[in-house]
């Protein structure tokens, strides 16, 4: 076995991990969002499976862990969907300034974290998709230091997005 095979397992498990901890991130800082209830069940239906996915590889083949993630992907993809056509409509500024597209940005993040957990049941984690997996975990971690630096960024967004950070 060659040494980048041997890190591989570690590597995809530490990416679920570091993933789980954003999505219950994200899930925490809802707390004072005016739709707050359901945004906080929107992020730990996949912090959760993550977190599994992190402590256990195998569960993506679970019958009630396909299940759940398929159908939490699904809603997601068509919310994010209908998000990108009002945000074609409506949007005024780069999309991270409305408060939409910072939605729209976390529903793709969980689809597109989502789709990865759930083809890893099929096939061991591959180079391809552990890159995809590293850059996936890193970008919202980097674009949320990324806001939190760039406060004139911050500056147009409604007080309940500011006194979180």
């Amino acid at each position: 076995m060659a040494p980048a095979e041997g890190w591989a397992p570690a590597l995809w498990r530490a990416c679920n991990g570091l993933m789980a901890a954003f999505f219950a991130l994200a899930a925490v800082v809802q707390v004072n969002d005016p739709d707050a209830e359901l945004w906080v069940v929107v992020y730990m239906i996949p912090a959760v499976l993550t977190l599994l996915v992190g402590l256990n590889p195998p569960v993506t083949g679970n019958f009630i862990w396909k299940s759940i993630s398929a159908i939490h992907m699904l809603v997601c993809m068509v919310w994010a969907v209908g998000l990108a056509y009002y945000l074609m409509l409506h949007a005024q500024w780069n999309i991270l300034h409305e408060e939409e597209g910072r939605e729209l940005f976390g529903l793709v993040i969980i689809s597109a974290w989502m789709s990865l957990c759930h083809s890893s049941s099929k096939n061991a984690v591959g180079r391809i998709q552990l890159a995809i997996a590293i850059v996936t975990a890193l970008f919202p971690l980097i674009t949320w230091v990324y806001i939190y630096v760039n406060k004139e960024m911050r500056s147009s967004w409604p007080t309940h997005c500011k006194t979180v950070i």
